[in-house]
């Protein structure tokens, strides 16, 4: 089963450029969208074989996320069940059999760190919403979390200590999620691979000298180690900011 996560910024920009394309040639199960920007109605995909599902933010142009599915879930919600944290489009949760599967786009700390704390209280909240899933059955989420675990997860750490997605703070919410029971599946498989990101600023040329961030992941429970078949970060892909990445599970 082929699972794919791709922070588009910006779906109606992506569409016209290479979205179609990169949705064929990836022919994935599961094909999970962040930052869409666009509200209900905005834009029409036709892809057959595909149940398609939408969380879309309240304000318009503004986060948002979909999962493209070729499989019919057992029950659909959209956000966590917490008023404070489902007005923005962020989290999508299909239940299937043996998993839950979500896409989440993680608030981002912003210029000056002016979100850190709601950040922190979105964390909070989110795992606990994810360990009751995972009470029932196993869980995999993916999406753009939004941080940089590890100093090999980013081109220059030391100049960007204590900026958003690289806080203590925001690395240390990871580190517990994953001390929780759950597998950053990327580093399962490539634990020392260094220089792979998912994303580049548009600024200062980043992409072309390689200076990006491993902000994007799949992240499964433990339980389902033995299904896991690989993770690529396709840094091939253009399109956005992000490249899209990939997790492989053994059928």
């Amino acid at each position: 089963m082929k699972c794919i996560s791709w922070n588009v910024n910006g779906l109606r920009a992506v569409v016209k450029k290479n979205f179609m394309e990169v949705f064929a040639a990836a022919d994935a199960d599961l094909f999970c969208l962040q930052e869409t920007k666009l509200q209900e109605g905005q834009i029409e995909l036709d892809l057959p074989g595909y149940l398609q599902f939408w969380n879309y933010a309240e304000k318009k142009g503004y986060s948002g996320t979909a999962i493209f599915s070729k499989m019919e879930p057992l029950s659909v919600q959209y956000g966590i069940g917490a008023d404070e944290h489902d007005h923005e489009g962020r989290v999508i949760t299909l239940e299937f059999p043996e998993f839950y599967f979500l896409t989440v786009y993680t608030p981002n700390s912003q210029d000056g760190l002016r979100r850190l704390e709601y950040r922190m209280r979105w964390e909070d909240a989110f795992l606990s919403y994810v360990k009751e899933l995972d009470r029932k059955k196993p869980v995999i989420w993916c999406g753009d979390l939004n941080v940089a675990h590890e100093e090999i997860d980013l081109k220059n750490p030391k100049t960007n200590h204590m900026n958003a997605g690289f806080t203590d703070e925001e690395r240390g919410k990871l580190t517990a999620a994953l001390d929780s029971g759950f597998i950053d599946t990327f580093r399962h498989f490539y634990p020392e691979e260094a220089g792979i990101y998912s994303w580049w600023s548009y600024r200062g040329r980043a992409r072309e000298n390689n200076a990006g961030w491993r902000i994007d992941y799949f992240i499964a429970s433990e339980r389902l180690a033995d299904r896991l078949e690989d993770a690529k970060i396709h840094t091939e892909i253009y399109g956005s900011d992000h490249c899209p990445v990939e997790l492989d599970l053994k059928d």
